[in-house]
């Protein structure tokens, strides 16, 4: 590929990731907004509490969420449910909806008490629960919960800070669906 081509395909990626950011922003809400949102996501990758291996890099092509959380936060307990619901409406079985991963992240949390908490509040997306200390360093987590909605093409487009709640994740994801398949690169 010749280097102007590539140069205006950068040019029209970049504008791409900036019509997703300010078409997920919301004016005046503080809790949505983060250094990365616009940037390439840090990666998440290790061991689940299966035994399996999850990486970020793996997921693209797919929209992901990324949650923050631990057993004994409060915030983090009121918002599973919402993840519940959120993640068993997008798991792809309608093709009318987009479908999105859910993946959470353990912050200075026991596997043993992260595998009892989803045994009894459910949720059937990969945890990852240990040694994580360096990708909350890389995302930036201040507090738990956090979660950050992930584009297709590996971008964060939107930051929510606090416990999630099913429809605000459904417009942020809505909003950003339209913005990122309303403008590809190339066109």
């Amino acid at each position: 590929m010749n280097p102007v081509r590539s140069a205006a395909l950068a040019v029209g990626l970049v504008l791409a990731v900036l019509v997703v950011v300010f078409a997920t922003r919301e004016a005046g809400q503080d809790r949505m907004t983060t250094h990365l949102v616009g940037a390439v996501a840090p990666p998440v990758a290790g061991s689940t509490l299966d035994g399996d291996h999850w990486d970020l890099d793996d997921q693209r092509g797919r929209w992901v969420l990324v949650n923050f959380f631990s057993t004994t936060c409060v915030p983090c307990v009121e918002e599973h449910p919402e993840l519940v619901a959120f993640a068993g409406e997008h798991d792809g079985s309608d093709p009318a909806v987009p479908e999105v991963r859910v993946v959470s992240v353990a912050f200075d949390d026991r596997p043993a008490a992260i595998s009892r908490f989803f045994a009894d509040h459910g949720g059937g997306w990969p945890v990852l629960p240990a040694d994580t200390g360096h990708t909350v360093v890389d995302w930036g987590v201040v507090a738990v919960p956090e979660s950050y909605l992930v584009t297709p093409s590996g971008y964060v487009a939107a930051k929510v800070v606090g416990g999630v709640v099913r429809e605000d994740l459904d417009g942020i994801l809505s909003r950003a669906v339209a913005a990122f398949s309303g403008k590809r690169v190339g066109q």
